[in-house]
């Protein structure tokens, strides 16, 4: 199902969308806080592409068609979804991470009738932090995962947020 925000077609990520997903996984700066800058091999892209199907959007911008990114909205439990997003370097700051990510929390409590919505970070990724926090998700809990990869600022722990149904309700009637 595509998704169209103000700014942004949302398409189900596919196949051919892998070379767009290769190049933005090379940028150093993009992985910094999934992978410590180690870019995602094109046979992992692959393998995710392919088993993401109806969770994973393709991101462009509406009016010239530029890839932006990806996000997604994860199933995680009964009627529990992960939110995700990562877009190119060069779209940071424009608010359209906030953007995609508000239409998918809304797709999760419209569409898939979702009773909560989660994301989680790096306490040090105070970009990412923002996009959920503008997107209506509250702070629950600080954690420690143990990540493959050694990350700066990884010793500080991980963040989880969320958004419920009757929170995400009373922000639309208030």
């Amino acid at each position: 199902m595509e998704l169209i925000t103000a700014r942004l077609a949302l398409r189900p990520a596919s196949p051919e969308h892998v070379d767009l997903h290769v190049e933005l996984d090379s940028d150093p700066e993009v992985m910094r806080f999934i992978s410590g800058g180690r870019a995602s091999t094109r046979e992992e892209i692959e393998q995710v592409v392919r088993e993401v199907r109806g969770s994973r959007w393709t991101a462009t911008l509406l009016d010239s068609g530029l890839f932006v990114g990806w996000l997604s909205l994860r199933s995680s439990g009964p009627a529990e979804f992960e939110l995700g997003y990562r877009l190119r370097r060069d779209m940071w700051g424009g608010g359209l991470a906030t953007e995609g990510a508000q239409t998918l929390v809304d797709h999760a409590f419209t569409a898939r009738d979702a009773a909560r919505v989660w994301a989680q970070t790096m306490v040090v990724n105070a970009r990412s932090r923002a996009v959920m926090e503008r997107c209506g998700l509250r702070y629950v809990r600080r954690f420690h995962y143990d990540w493959p990869d050694a990350i700066e600022g990884g010793d500080e722990g991980d963040v989880e947020y969320e958004l419920n149904r009757d929170d995400w309700l009373a922000s639309r009637n208030g």
